[in-house]
């Protein structure tokens, strides 16, 4: 969409993530090339990167699993290691594990380069109807959530 530039996804935002998605099975798949300037300490990828990365790819969740949108309305981050921004690639993985109503639980784990666990995230993301995403979020068709 012209002038579309999410922080998390947007492959054409020189500033944001440019994050990418993947479903397999139960779960929303990403992996993400670290960047150096997403760094807090040195070679240690920030803390606020993780939990935006960890946000961004619940939201995917919802829109992939649930076919909607939705926005954060809880999100728990458990950090157990430092995530090194030069031992390769990091890989997240999200998969629904309650809902209620329009309420909708998501657990999100984050995988260093070397696939150990280091963050964790549970969420409780608000969904809207259909109908409201599609008409005043701009939601597309299911189907382009996979395209090139």
């Amino acid at each position: 969409m012209d002038g579309y530039q999410c922080f998390g996804c947007a492959p054409q935002n020189p500033n944001g993530l440019q994050m990418t998605f993947v479903e397999d099975g139960e779960y929303v798949i990403s992996e993400w090339e670290p960047k150096d300037y997403f760094q807090g300490y040195y070679k240690v990828l920030h803390g606020g990167i993780q939990a935006t990365l960890m946000d961004e790819i619940a939201s995917w969740l919802v829109q992939v699993k649930l076919k909607t949108a939705g926005v954060t309305s809880k999100m728990t981050v458990r950090y157990k290691k430092t995530v090194p921004i030069d031992k390769g690639n990091i890989k997240l993985r999200a998969r629904l594990t309650g809902q209620r109503r329009n309420l909708a639980e998501i657990h999100v784990e984050l995988f260093c380069g070397n696939n150990e666990l280091c963050a964790e995230s549970d969420f409780v993301y608000f969904t809207f109807s259909h109908e409201v995403a599609v008409k005043q979020l701009h939601f597309p068709d299911y189907e382009e959530f996979f395209e090139e």
